[in-house]
Order: structure tokens, then sequence, then C-alpha cells
């Protein structure tokens, strides 16, 4: 071996730990943004929702827009400043409950037109015939629209051209600006023969040429589905939401039934209510609150999505995912930083750490993985100089492949002799120590055993010389968990939500990570049948089950989860399997979108509380107003004070409309979630929006009544 440098050896530093990528709280620039929403834009959208086929759907507004008709009808019959009043105040409270609808849907076309601009009609070469390795200088080629792309037709596409449709690299590399979709501006790799081979139309090749097959039909591109999923268009109601759309049309039934025996009791009771006071009673009934903000709430809980740029195929999706119960977490890139780092030298007895440091370095300097790049950093914080290929005696280098499983150099002098390093699996370095007639000391084996107990990977350094084979040293290669990543899963402990770690590294590393981060259970050795069979165990317990995947072996995992997140960086199977296609391509966003599906499930449950409590106090405004000149007993009822009985109902059916609207920007923003269990979430639900719906309605209707009673015809 060539000499080393001396000098003491400093203390070995501990990897840097890169912090969790977690999505920003706020808005981040990118195409999948809206612009500003306009409000006039949004009323105007509100008005045309008027129409009874657009409300139908709705059977609370539905029901308030029918009363709204008839207190019309009475007021053009019967004049009064009572009745125009009412029926005005009726009519906004449907527009403002189409008004957070249009302010939510608003976001999605803001968004869709900004993906339009991604779309392109550039010409796109389809190759008439083509052949792994063929000269593509030479190749026949046909310029064609994207519109007449058909699944399997293959394109090239050079530098500085937009990729016509989806599909994936079948030959050849490039850097792919995909800030069109993703917002953002860093190029990425894309490559044939791996989970990076999925590119998006509308997506620019920087350097390079590429050959993609072409894998969607015209109009049902990634972007296409992106811009109906955005825009609304095939938004479909989620299950919880479809129960609690026949919840409140079960009520509303029963209020209109209510309403309507009510008015014989009160006629023989000698106080028949006029029509728009009927009205005015049914519309204090029904929940008009939450019958007036659901859509809103569902639709902003995908776009929530949308701004951590998480695209969801279905309403459903995001329901589910903030009710699952397993969430399924790959190893790599998730819970560590993806690469593993040499973090130590250990010496077996009689050999230093300069001269193991320095035989590491050289043995690393043709392996090009991170993990070779990795001992060749760690060498030189020993003081260790980088070493150039002109600085060694005719030098022959082996790379490092998968079969081998080392990396080496073989060093030549002038008298005729030489050396040869190796660094690799333990396996392979003892086995090739064994071959030239040397023994690998037990300490080697023990020690290796010692390191893959703490969750790191043993690699040998060896040597022959002059002195014959032998084994010089350990390194310690660690996976680096994330910081912070514990913290994080000791918060979904507290949702009750369970994780399970996936590797393909043995148990004993496996245990080690786990215990690190601080996972429920792993499975290593991990394949994709494990995978599967481990969801659908899950499934037959009751279970809902969350998991992300990249590559086609995870097409089948991705397509049993109840949530299966897609890397937007994988294979166009993983993306087609999935119902939700993360574009930042972070595995470890799928902790956010648990969060924003937990989210969208406490607002729903908060404003449903609210809207229910919130009922309380309207009754204790109309039904005195409506009889207590029958039955004088009940002005005890009017706990409020309220002026007079037109009044007390114009002043319940402002407050109607105007809470709609003060609670527009929580429905769209939604209530905020703090991990706790669902027992503490439903006591400071009850405790927040039940106790807040029940006497905010008390101050508010006294204080619009104070207004209301100096207007003449209704103090």
């Amino acid at each position: 071996m060539p000499p080393a440098a001396t000098r003491q050896v400093p203390p070995v530093p501990s990897p840097s730990q890169a912090p969790v990528n977690r999505p920003p709280r706020r808005r981040p620039a990118g195409p999948l943004l809206p612009e500003s929403i306009r409000p006039a834009a949004s009323f105007r959208e509100a008005v045309r929702k008027l129409h009874p086929r657009e409300l139908v759907g709705k059977p609370v507004l539905f029901v308030v827009a029918v009363g709204s008709v008839l207190t019309t009808l009475s007021a053009l019959i019967h004049p009064s400043v009572f009745t125009w009043v009412i029926s005005v105040w009726l009519w906004l409270t449907v527009i403002f409950a189409n008004f957070a609808e249009a302010v939510a849907e608003g976001r999605g076309r803001a968004q869709a037109e900004s993906l339009r601009k991604a779309r392109t009609d550039t010409v796109a070469l389809r190759l008439r015939h083509w052949t792994y390795g063929m000269n593509l200088r030479q190749a026949e080629t046909e310029a064609v629209a994207p519109s007449e792309l058909q699944p399997l037709d293959v394109v090239l596409v050079e530098a500085g051209e937009l990729i016509p449709a989806d599909g994936d690299v079948i030959d050849g590399a490039a850097a792919v600006d995909e800030s069109a979709v993703t917002g953002e501006s860093a190029a990425v790799i894309r490559e044939s023969g791996g989970d990076r081979s999925s590119v998006t139309g509308g997506t620019t090749v920087l350097s390079d040429s590429i050959v993609v097959r072409v894998t969607s039909r015209p109009g049902h591109s990634f972007i296409d589905r992106m811009i109906a999923l955005v825009e609304g268009a095939t938004r479909q109601k989620t299950p919880n939401e479809v129960a609690l759309n026949i919840l409140l049309a079960a009520l509303t039934v029963v209020f209109i039934l209510v309403v309507v025996s009510l008015q014989p009791m009160a006629a023989y009771a000698g106080a028949a209510q006029t029509t728009t006071v009927l009205v005015a009673l049914l519309v204090t009934l029904i929940p008009t609150t939450i019958g007036a903000l659901l859509s809103a709430i569902g639709i902003a809980g995908m776009d929530r999505l949308v701004q951590r740029n998480v695209v969801a195929m279905s309403g459903r999706a995001v329901e589910a995912a903030g009710d699952v119960d397993t969430l399924l977490l790959d190893k790599t890139g998730t819970i560590t930083l993806g690469n593993r780092e040499a973090a130590s030298f250990i010496p077996l007895p009689g050999i230093d750490h300069i001269k193991l440091a320095d035989a590491a370095q050289l043995a690393s300097l043709s392996d090009e993985t991170p993990e070779g790049r990795s001992v060749v950093a760690l060498a030189q914080q020993y003081g260790l100089k980088a070493v150039a290929e002109e600085d060694l005696s005719s030098p022959r280098f082996q790379a490092f492949s998968a079969r081998t499983r080392m990396s080496g150099i073989n060093l030549s002098w002038e008298n005729g002799a030489g050396c040869a390093i190796r660094k690799g699996a333990a396996a392979q370095v003892a086995a090739w120590v064994t071959l030239r007639g040397g023994t690998v000391p037990t300490e080697a084996l023990d020690w290796s055993n010692g390191v893959s107990a703490s969750g790191g990977t043993p690699l040998l350094v060896a040597v022959h010389d002059w002195d014959g084979p032998r084994v010089l040293g350990i390194i310690h290669l660690k996976d680096v968990v994330k910081e912070g990543i514990r913290e994080r899963f000791a918060e979904l402990r507290a949702m009750g939500i369970r994780t399970v770690m996936v590797t393909g590294d043995n148990p004993l590393t496996a245990k080690a990570i786990a215990q690190e981060a601080g996972v429920d259970e792993y499975l290593a050795e991990a394949t994709p049948e494990d995978k599967l069979a481990l969801i659908k165990r899950e499934q037959a317990g009751g279970k809902l089950v969350a998991m992300t995947g990249d590559g086609t072996n995870d097409a089948p995992a991705l397509a049993q989860a109840d949530v299966g997140v897609a890397m937007n960086t994988g294979t166009s199977a993983a993306k087609e399997a999935g119902n939700m296609v993360d574009l930042d391509s972070n595995p470890t966003k799928l902790i956010e979108i648990v969060e924003i599906g937990k989210q969208l499930l406490i607002t729903r449950g908060a404003l449903t509380t609210f809207s229910i409590t919130n009922d309380v106090a309207k009754y204790f405004a109309i039904i005195p107003a409506m009889f207590t000149a029958a039955y004088p007993g009940l002005e005890a009822l009017n706990i409020m004070g309220l002026s007079s009985p037109t009044s007390a109902i114009t002043s319940a059916i402002i407050f109607n409309a105007l809470i709609i609207v003060a609670l527009i920007p929580l429905a769209l923003r939604g209530v905020r979630y703090r991990p706790a269990s669902a027992h503490d979430l439903l006591r400071r639900n009850l405790a927040v929006y039940g106790l807040g719906g029940l006497v905010l309605p008390f101050v508010g209707i006294k204080l619009i009544d104070l207004l209301v009673s100096t207007i003449p015809g209704l103090g």
C-alpha cells in the first residue's frame, strides 16, 4: 500500500440528520394553487345555483328555497314590511349557502385554469418502428398531434421539447422540468428501467433525449384527470357525506310534519299563523347551518390536499385517510434519510484507524454509490487528503456491482510488488480473503454481527499485499433516522394509529431501526406479496390501512390499501393503482394526509354539532312570539327579552343567515386539528362547538333585536 498521511485521529462526528420534510403550513407558490378568489364572481355563481336542478340535491336548502318562494308570494299578495324583510333574508340564506360552495369551487377552477396551461398542443414525433438500442437519428418518425397518440405508441422527445402525453421512459435518461405540474423548479431525472421512469404530459425535457411509450388515452391524461378533480366536475359525495345528507333530509321531513300539524292546533287555540311565520319557524327548526356548509367542507378538504401538492382521486380517499387505523411506511426515504452513511471505522486488533481509513478510501474510489462516497468523506474527516488517479501507481479499479457486492483497487509498483484492496459486504469480503489463503479473525465476524444488531450495516475492508491476505477492519454504515420522526410517530400513536415500518433489511437491522424511530411494528425482508398479505390481514380485522409506494411491484398493495398514495416519480402502474398521487414524491407526506383527513371529519362533526345546538336559541325566540298572545304563560320563555313577536322572528331569521357567512372561513380552513384520542376530540367538540352553538345565538339574536326593533313595522 502507498504510504498514508499521519495525523492525530479526531473524534468521529455523528452523521448529520436532516429534519423531516414537512409540507409547509402556509400556502406555497405553485401552479396548483389558485389565484385570489373574486367575491363578485363567487356571488354570481351563488345566484346561478338558485336553479332548482342545483338545489334539489341539497334537501335543507331546497326547503328553504321553497319557503322563500312562498313568503315572496305572500309579500306580493299581502305586502308588509315584516313579510318583505323575512322573504329577503330567506333568499339571502340560500344565496349565502350557495356562496360558500361557490368560493370552495372557485379555488378549484383557479387551479384547473393553471393546469390547463400545462397541456400542450405541440407536435409529437412518433416512431414508426422502435427496437431497444436502435440509432434514433436514423429512426423513421412521423409528426402527429398529441390528441392522435394512443396507448403503446412510442415517441421521441428531444431536449427543449414538451412531453406530449403520459408515459414511461423505455430508452435513455433525461433531466425533466416538472414545474408545470408540481410547482417545483428543480429538474428531476427520468430514466428507463426503474421506478423513476414515469413522465407526465406537459412537462419539459431539459437535456438529452428519451423514448417514451404512451400510457394514456387522449383526454385521459394525468393533467386532464387533475383538472376534472380540482374543478369538482367528478367530485362525488363520500359515504359519510351521503349519510349526513340522509339524516338532514329526515330531520327536515320531521320538522315539516311538525309545522304542518301545528297550524290546526294554533287555529283551535285562536292563534292561527301566517304563511310567513310558519316558514320562518320551519327554517329555524331545520339544521340550515350544516346543510348550507356541508358541500363546502368536502370541497375544501380536497383543496387542502392540493395545497400540499397531493391530488386525491376522490373525496372518499380523503375521508378514509381520516379514519385510518394502520399506517404502512417504507423505511428508506420515509423513516431514514434514504442513503446509508459511513458512521465510523472499527479497526481490528493491531490495526490503527488511519491505516483502515486509508485502505477504505482507496477501495471506495470506484464506488459511485452514496454509501461509497460517504466512506471517502469519512476518511477525509480523519485528515486524509482526497486521492487522484494520477497519484496512484498503475491503479486498476474494480467498480461496485450488485453481483460482487464489493469495490476495490489493485496497485502495482516498479519493483513488481503490489497490493489489492477490497471493501464490501462481510460475506463476500470474507470469501475473498479465504480464497487467497487467508483467515478471517473471529472478531471481524463477531463485531460485524454487533453492527447489524445495532441497526447498522457492516462492510469489511481487506488487503492482499506482501504480508498476505487479511482483514483490516469494519466500516459501520448507518441508516440515519430523520430528526423529529420519532415525535411524529408519537403523535400518530396519540391519534390511535398503529405504524408499521416495511423494509427489505434483515430482522436484526429492522428491529434496531424500528426501536430508534419509535414505530409500533416492523416487517423485515418484505416482498410485494408480504405487503399485500399484511394489508389484507389488517383489513380482515376491520382496520383501514394506508400506505405509500412508487414501483410497479407496489401496485397490488396500493390498490388493496384503503388509502394508497403513489409517488409522482413512480411508475404509471403505481399511479394508476393508488387513489392519491403525491406530486412532490415525499413519502413522509402520508402523515400529513392522515391529519388532513382527520381535520375534514372533525370540521364536519364540529359544524354539525354547532348547527344543532345553534337552533335552540331560535326556538326561544320564535315559539313565544307565535303563541304568547294565546298562551300568556309562554312569555316566561322569552328569556332574551325580545321587543315584539315580529322583531323576534325577524332577528332569528337574520341571525340564521348571517351565521352561515360567519362560518364560511372556518368551513374552508377547517377546524384546527390536534392529535388526541376520539374521546378527547368529542369532549372538546362538545365544549367548544356545542356550548358555543348554544350561547352565541342568544347573544346574536338579542343584539339584532335591538337594531330591528327601531325599524317601523318590525318593532
